[in-house]
């Protein structure tokens, strides 16, 4: 949305479909993959026997147990942001560095599955856009596949800041669990200062190159997946046109 907004000041192109597109993307960003991510993380704790989060109320998909309110204002402008981190209890996991891991693991990873349904209903969507003659319906359509463009690339985002190896974020429980010990206890005498270090690269845009590095090849991955499976299907049953 911030990028739209200093369009506008700019005096530069500016669709007020795509803003809304957004605006609609990033709610459904904030309302449910948000609670997934954070859900994920206590359901995955919970299975390695951790029943921290269930008995605080936290395997839910109810929004309001999950959002912080800043984290998804962030979300509406920047394309990334975070919920109220579920609480992990490591001494209750058999194995706490590599159970940590797969916690951590556990929420990115539903963002990517997220993305990957995402770009499913893109290319569905794609598959009405030649049978349609009405203006107005395929004006509809193209709105919903924006929809889709935004909640999809916004979810990869997501899945890739978190995987960044800094604290708090999820890749640096994943890095931990290949460090020794010591160097990992190191680590987290340092936490507090690797977090400032953290918000310094956001708000200098240093890490601008690498998060659109990865997230374009993770979006055209997809792309190029679902190209690939939906060219098969049309070729196979002979629908007579093309994505």
């Amino acid at each position: 949305m911030l990028y739209m907004v200093m369009n506008l000041i700019r005096g530069e192109a500016f669709s007020f479909s795509e803003f809304f597109a957004y605006v609609i993307a990033t709610l459904a960003i904030v309302m449910l993959v948000l609670p997934l991510h954070e859900a994920a993380h206590g359901f995955a704790a919970d299975k390695l026997g951790d029943p921290t989060a269930r008995h605080m109320g936290r395997l839910t998909l109810n929004p309001f147990a999950h959002i912080d309110w800043i984290g998804a204002v962030f979300i509406m402008l920047f394309g990334f942001g975070w919920a109220k981190p579920v609480p992990v209890n490591m001494r209750n996991f058999a194995k706490p560095k590599r159970d940590m891991a797969l916690t951590a693991l556990a929420g990115p990873l539903s963002n990517l599955i997220a993305a990957f349904i995402g770009m499913f209903l893109i290319f569905f969507s794609y598959m009405f856009i030649p049978l349609i003659t009405n203006d107005v319906l395929y004006h509809v359509l193209s709105f919903v596949v924006s929809v889709f463009e935004f909640f999809t690339s916004v979810n990869i985002t997501l899945a890739v800041f978190n995987l960044i190896p800094f604290p708090p974020l999820d890749g640096s429980r994943l890095l931990a669990a290949f460090l020794p010990d010591r160097i990992y206890y190191r680590m987290m005498q340092y936490e507090r200062y690797l977090h400032i270090a953290l918000l310094v690269l956001i708000a200098t845009d240093a890490l601008d190159p690498i998060l659109s590095f990865a997230t374009s090849g993770i979006y055209n991955l997809f792309f190029d997946f679902f190209l690939f499976i939906f060219d098969l299907y049309i070729k196979l049953f002979n629908l007579g046109f093309a994505i």
